[in-house]
């Protein structure tokens, strides 16, 4: 009678394990048809709760990090004042302007830019304007800033006003292949740039002949007028003031966010790269 019964309870242990096993196959089964027809956009929530990396973490190296930090200030302009570049992104900056990605960018905006420009068709009033601007989109102070680990040290204004002094700025080449285009279509060229006209006036306009840029319309520079104006208000003011003349601005060109913003802007805006330094 005993060994029946435990036959029994053999027998039923034996059902309930088989039971358990194809139940957790079916579970098994279905949670992999779910995972298959899942929303791409699911896939990749969970793949980034999984991952649970932060652009602190060590995981995350310097030149990923760097890379997205570019990204923010250039393309979003998400992040914004800056002072400095973060000392992690020194390595990034460095290989960006010198090992050529900085080029082939001011390339192929500069080759964006040309198209739009020779596909305008130009009214006889001859008063087809562009506005670009000096600093490090006609002439360029990267020799400068190398020196200062790409803008990873503060600014500076004395020395970088006795570096303007030198008259060393080279030209940007992209840029003074797009100026020379703009004058030979036809377009009265505006250059405009936030340097003081009482202490920097001569010495841009010869840094500038020197470097090529010959036949523009007009340089201008900052007066007492606009002393202490923010670059948006005062550059706004001077396109206002190049409307009123009767252009028409085409273009507007400029490696700060500031150069594209606020009024009279013009049919377009083309900002160039610079990783190194912010004006607000």
């Amino acid at each position: 009678m005993m060994m029946l019964k435990i036959k029994s309870v053999q027998t039923i242990v034996a059902g309930l394990t088989f039971l358990l096993a194809l139940l957790t196959n079916l579970l098994l089964k279905l949670q992999r048809q779910h995972n298959h027809k899942a929303h791409p956009s699911h896939k990749l929530q969970m793949m980034m709760i999984t991952s649970e990396l932060d652009s602190s973490s060590p995981e995350v190296d310097d030149d990923r990090y760097g890379l997205s930090w570019r990204l923010a200030v250039e393309t979003n302009n998400n992040v914004r004042p800056w002072k400095t570049v973060p000392p992690r992104c020194y390595k990034h900056v460095q290989n960006y302007i010198l090992g050529g990605q900085y080029e082939l960018d001011m390339n192929i905006i500069v080759d964006e830019i040309i198209f739009y420009a020779k596909s305008q068709i130009l009214v006889p009033s001859n008063k087809d304007a562009w506005i670009l601007d000096v600093d490090d989109t006609c002439i360029s102070n990267i020799p400068y800033y190398k020196d200062k680990r790409f803008g990873c040290e503060p600014f500076d204004s004395t020395m970088f006003k006795a570096w303007i002094n030198k008259g060393m700025c080279p030209a940007n080449p992209v840029v003074l292949r797009l100026f020379k285009t703009l004058i030979q279509k036809g377009f009265k060229v505006f250059l405009l740039t936030g340097r003081y006209e009482g202490t920097l006036g001569k010495i841009t306009m010869d840094n500038l002949h020197n470097q090529g840029f010959i036949g523009y319309q007009r340089l201008i520079l900052r007066s007492d007028e606009y002393k202490g104006q923010s670059a948006v208000k005062y550059k706004s003011s001077i396109r206002k003031e190049i409307e009123k003349e009767g252009y028409r601005i085409w273009g507007n060109v400029g490696d700060q966010w500031t150069d594209l913003q606020g009024d009279s802007l013009g049919i377009r805006t083309f900002k160039l790269p610079n990783p190194m330094y912010c004006i607000s």
